[in-house]
């Protein structure tokens, strides 16, 4: 029977194809936290709230058009409201069409079926060159040199 953390990531993932993100967003706690170790330039490190996680969210569709979760492992922790997950998404990028494939690899709290923690190590260099947007990302990071 999968842990409380996987079901939520299943019905996570469910909802990313559908392309749902505010159903998306209803999975967190009022006060959950996303956080994003790896984040740099204009990319937020931290998002407090459903509220801040909805507004992240709302733009992804228009950014990556993702079709499929290639690739899940749910690996169980001693503390059973926490899993540590690896999955591949692939997909199209909406601005060029081309295809995609992205790493991450997720540690994930829930209570009571809502995610009260879902940290998020992904790379922003490949997030970048997949969503179209790498001289965004390059044009943030000579912002943040220069200041």
């Amino acid at each position: 029977m999968p842990s409380a953390p996987e079901k939520v990531f299943r019905r996570l993932l469910d909802l990313m194809l559908k392309k749902n993100m505010d159903a998306v967003a209803d999975l967190w706690a009022a006060d959950g936290i996303a956080e994003f170790p790896f984040a740099v330039g204009d990319a937020p490190r931290r998002l407090a709230g459903r509220e801040e996680v909805r507004d992240y969210l709302a733009g992804y569709p228009e950014l990556l058009d993702m079709r499929e979760a290639a690739a899940l492992t749910v690996r169980p922790t001693e503390d059973t409201d926490t899993a540590v997950i690896e999955w591949t998404a692939e997909g199209r990028t909406v601005r060029t069409g081309e295809r995609y494939r992205l790493d991450y690899v997720v540690v994930l709290t829930v209570r009571e079926e809502r995610i009260t923690l879902y940290r998020d190590y992904w790379s922003p260099l490949a997030t970048a060159r997949a969503a179209g947007r790498l001289p965004e990302l390059i044009a943030s990071l000579e912002r943040d040199a220069a200041s």
